[in-house]
């Protein structure tokens, strides 16, 4: 029987500019959703300082009585506002949450019972489930129809790779494309090299076990799960042809861990030749494995841009890591990608086991040395599902230490709540708090020193800091308008012309 769901995208007040990538993963379950034949409604509060009023007025005048939110950790307390005002308006409402955050803490949760304790992951599990009828963990786009059905599980598990809804590749590359036609994609922009852009998602997971880096213990965080090649480019031929992109934002963790992203890339050039037209692409990859067939085949196919999480300069950071590249494959990486002609953007991070001032002057002056194009520095953040927080000890109240066995080197966190802290790993320049700290560095002392390191980094390869971009307010007519195009757009609205 088809039901009626509105999904709604929670505001990332954290980055510089919300209107940049729109969120893919629930806009593929939106696409599930409208194949299945239910009536799917999108709201879009990204970027939206006021988000909180704009969700009053739709509960106010919605028939809608189910609603799916995806959230990533720093997500969590604005799409906590988003629940509290649809608990106040629509008491009978059933809310759903999914999305990263919801996966890894689960992910942590599963860990630590294993372990037969109740720790904070089980606690903070224990806390999203009072706030919310239920959580999806894992794939959600399976998961969202055992959610929408009668008596449902409270918690419904995703990340079971042996549970049916978990996707394998063939259910990945069967998936429709992503909803786009459901939020305002105008509204939206990135450019690659002058070049609008739009993002999408060729494969899924990371294998790698980077100790800060989140779902490392999710399956369907870590699994790699692959479409073929010519999915792929369906998806870049349907976005040139339905909004004129010609610029793709290839989102995945790392490309380079598909064995067949030459071909890939081959295919992609194919596609230009054939219809005449220039692309230029952006994406992730992972710098041991990058060669020069790769850089030469991705320059073919329009990349000009890679992104790349170096993360330190440092070898024993590397190591404490567990990066797996060492600082002559990080080297080595960027020298490919200059004899290509490949722009680099270095992302790089202070804070992890075993920082001390001395370490952050290396991956400094590293930086000085290989010359990136574009960088970030960020302070780390110990999430949920990731080694730094799943593995970490609880050495004083509030304070949680791990420490990476093979050198000893320990890094302390305080206690965090998600629920109300919107702690983040990439966020505003300037605008860092951090809660971890190593041995010899405090956290006032970590944020100095990536301000430092920063400020001289920049200065020294000339790169200007970026700008933010401030948010909109939803402007509402004293009750008498409905809301904004950009805002929401439904399944309805599309089909007739609703664009």
């Amino acid at each position: 029987m088809p039901h009626s769901i509105c999904l709604i995208i929670p505001p990332s007040i954290f980055l510089l500019d919300e209107r940049v990538f729109m969120s893919l993963g629930i806009l593929r379950i939106a696409a599930v959703l409208e194949n299945a034949g239910h009536t799917v409604e999108v709201l879009d509060l990204s970027g939206v300082e006021n988000y909180e009023e704009v969700v009053r007025d739709y509960a106010s005048a919605t028939s809608i009585r189910t609603f799916g939110l995806t959230a990533t950790t720093p997500q969590v307390p604005a799409a906590g506002k988003v629940c509290a005002e649809l608990r106040a308006h629509l008491p009978q409402a059933r809310v759903i949450l999914g999305g990263p955050h919801t996966t890894l803490v689960h992910a942590a949760a599963k860990k630590e019972a294993k372990r037969g304790i109740r720790g904070r992951a089980i606690q903070a599990l224990e806390q999203l489930q009072q706030h919310y009828d239920i959580l999806v963990a894992g794939d959600g786009e399976i998961a969202i129809f055992e959610a929408m059905g009668e008596d449902p599980p409270k918690i419904i598990d995703g990340d079971n790779p042996q549970s049916a809804i978990f996707l394998t590749n063939t259910m990945l590359n069967d998936l429709p494309l992503p909803a786009r036609h459901l939020v305002d994609v105008d509204s939206y922009h990135y450019s690659i090299d002058n070049v609008p852009a739009l993002s999408m998602i060729a494969q899924l997971g990371c294998p790698f076990g980077c100790g800060f880096c989140g779902g490392r213990s999710s399956p369907s965080l870590r699994r790699v799960r692959t479409r073929t090649s010519e999915n792929v480019v369906k998806e870049i031929i349907h976005l040139h042809e339905q909004y004129g992109t010609r610029g793709f934002m290839l989102y995945d963790d790392e490309l380079n861990v598909n064995p067949k992203m030459v071909e890939l890339m081959s295919l992609i050039s194919q596609v230009q030749q054939e219809r005449q037209v220039e692309f230029r692409l952006r994406g992730f990859i992972k710098a041991e494995l990058f060669t020069d067939e790769q850089a030469e085949a991705m320059y073919h196919a329009g990349f000009r841009w890679l992104l790349i999480g170096f993360e330190s300069g440092s070898e024993r950071i590397l190591t404490n890591i567990q990066k797996r590249a060492s600082l002559a494959d990080n080297t080595r990486c960027m020298n490919i990608a200059k004899r290509h002609g490949l722009k680099v953007k270095a992302l790089m991070s202070v804070g992890h086991p075993g920082e001390t001032e001395g370490t952050i002057k290396e991956t400094q002056d590293w930086l000085k040395f290989v010359k990136p194009d574009d960088f970030d520095s960020t302070v780390i953040t110990t999430y949920p599902g990731t080694p730094y927080f799943d593995e970490a000890q609880e050495t004083s109240p509030g304070v949680w230490t791990y420490t990476y066995e093979k050198t000893g080197d320990r890094l302390h966190s305080v206690e965090v709540n998600y629920n109300e802290t919107a702690e983040y790993y990439k966020g505003i320049p300037g605008e860092y708090t951090s809660f971890v700290y190593t041995d010899e560095l405090t956290a006032n002392d970590l944020v100095r020193l990536r301000d430092g390191l920063e400020a001289d980094v920049r200065s020294c390869l000339q790169i200007p800091y970026p700008e933010a971009s401030a948010g909109v307010r939803y402007e509402h007519s004293m009750g008498q308008g409905s809301l904004p195009e950009h805002l929401l757009r439904s399944s309805s609205q599309a089909t007739s012309g609703y664009l």
